[in-house]
């Protein structure tokens, strides 16, 4: 019978089987309390070269998920891609400037819900068609701008769309009140052949309550809508009729919109805003019959690059999209939520008890730049990450950024994956863009946040929502995901 030697150890070719298996399951075991190979090492993290988290000054455009029939290009606002930024509504925030805004619409999205919930009195308060999609800093109505047509004949008009906001807008002439700088021509309805005014006193003019959440105005038996936003900007204006254009084929009539004659706020740059929410006047039920209530879009990976905004289903859509429930929690509310299950740091799930999630329950929102999360869970997510980070030097935290780092010695650096768990067994690998944040080479963040109460909703934030396909599906009641949707 053969033989095999080991140091101090003779045995059988019948014993190599056994041992083996005994090396195999102390290899496996070993792994899994946190020593992982060179290979298993390349699945749990992400090498990135540092000079990619930087802005670039050139436009890198994709067509990746587009329809060339029926899609227009989604860019960053303050980007090289961007005609917006070259022209004369020219307003580029500071990175403070843009976490400040984005903690006031994180508190004002909070108290909404909390005023529908009455869960607590302490909220702080805080005054088939693919479009193209350009990133602003706008907070109260989202960060990501949509080219549309309005009117006839047609007028062209960038409009931030919002899937945390319900009714759609524009600025108006003759701007009674008063109208900030915006790029293109301020809307003019008297030159239009299709602009009609809603009267008071009907059906129509009623609905227009549960899309902003103010009382009802009339002036001269013509209805007024009055839309406030969580930084103190607003637009009041006639609630009207005109057509809508999406692309060459895609036109709708009599689409319901506000037509704004006193507008102010940090809508620089941008006509107005389109509400993709879940109200009866928010943009997807309004084209349901078309568009079944399901539209997607993939926002871009940085200020340099491109994605898209489409309507229906799209023959571009992944294949790989995976879905999960609509939380019923937010079932009566404008917003879409999710029911998050876990976090995972470099392949390890965080101890986090699921009730941590359930108190007060998440939304996924585009206008929220940084995704929030609740005490514990941040906490968590944090302290993981910190330990997988810890050969490199930390820079001094930076507004609600509390986990920076210094790269400027740094060619490139290797950062854990993260992964979001939500209920149907869906796991989400958040896009390498999506773990940080960058304010110079010296100070890059982790791009998370903790909120302050435990009861205060968790937000998936439009950082973390980079490169991805994100399926909205009103009819079906789920959102899907699927990676690499504009990369």
């Amino acid at each position: 019978m053969a033989t095999f030697i080991f140091p101090n150890l003779l045995i059988s070719a019948n014993s190599v089987v056994f041992v083996l298996l005994i090396l195999c399951s102390w290899k496996k075991s070993y792994a899994f309390q946190g020593t992982k190979s060179s290979t298993d090492s390349n699945d749990l993290h992400h090498i990135i070269h540092v000079n990619a988290l930087l802005p670039s000054a050139v436009c890198n455009s994709s067509t990746k998920g587009l329809d060339k029939k029926s899609s227009l290009q989604v860019v960053h606002k303050h980007g090289p891609c961007s005609q917006l930024h070259q022209g004369r509504a020219k307003n580029h925030l500071t990175h403070a400037e843009t976490l400040f805004q984005d903690e006031a619409r994180v508190r004002y999205i909070q108290s909404r819900l909390a005023k529908n919930s009455g869960s607590r009195s302490d909220v702080k308060e805080t005054d088939d068609a693919n479009l193209p999609a350009r990133d602003g800093s706008v907070v109260g109505s989202g960060d990501y701008i949509v080219i549309v047509g309005l009117g006839t004949p047609k007028k062209q008009l960038s409009l931030i769309f919002d899937t945390g906001s319900d009714i759609t807008w524009t600025q108006c002439e003759p701007c009674a009140g008063y109208c900030y700088q915006q790029q293109e021509t301020i809307f003019d309805p008297s030159a239009s052949s299709t602009y009609s005014n809603v009267s008071c006193n009907t059906a129509l003019c009623n609905s227009l309550f549960s899309a902003t959440g103010n009382p009802l105005g009339c002036e001269s038996s013509t209805c007024v809508y009055d839309i406030q936003y969580g930084d103190s900007s607003f637009s009041i204006g006639f609630f009207a009729k005109e057509r809508l254009t999406l692309t060459s084929t895609d036109v709708f009539n009599n689409f319901l919109f506000g037509c704004g004659q006193n507008n102010q706020g940090l809508f620089v740059g941008a006509a107005g805003m389109l509400g993709l929410g879940r109200d009866k006047l928010a943009l997807p039920s309004q084209t349901a019959r078309k568009y079944k209530k399901i539209f997607s879009y993939c926002l871009p990976s940085s200020s340099s690059s491109t994605g898209f905004l489409t309507f229906g289903k799209g023959r571009g859509s992944s294949k790989s999209v995976k879905f999960t429930p609509l939380s019923k929690s937010f079932r009566d509310t404008s917003f879409y939520g999710l029911d998050i299950t876990g976090i995972s740091v470099g392949g390890t799930k965080l101890s986090i008890s699921e009730s941590v999630f359930t108190t007060a329950g998440a939304i996924i929102d585009s206008g929220t730049v940084i995704t929030r999360l609740p005490p514990a869970a941040y906490a968590a997510l944090r302290s993981t990450f910190r330990q997988s980070m810890s050969q490199y030097p930390k820079a001094k935290k930076f507004s609600i950024l509390d986990t920076c780092y210094d790269f400027r010695n740094y060619k490139s650096v290797t950062i854990p994956k993260i992964s979001f768990f939500f209920s149907g067994g869906i796991e989400l690998a958040i896009p390498q863009e999506g773990i940080l944040y960058s304010i110079s080479v010296s100070q890059i963040c982790l791009a998370f946040a903790a909120n302050d109460d435990v009861s205060d909703v968790a937000i998936f934030g439009n950082t973390q929502q980079k490169t991805l396909q994100v399926v909205y599906d009103g009819a079906g009641g789920r959102v899907g995901f699927a990676t690499g949707g504009c990369q």
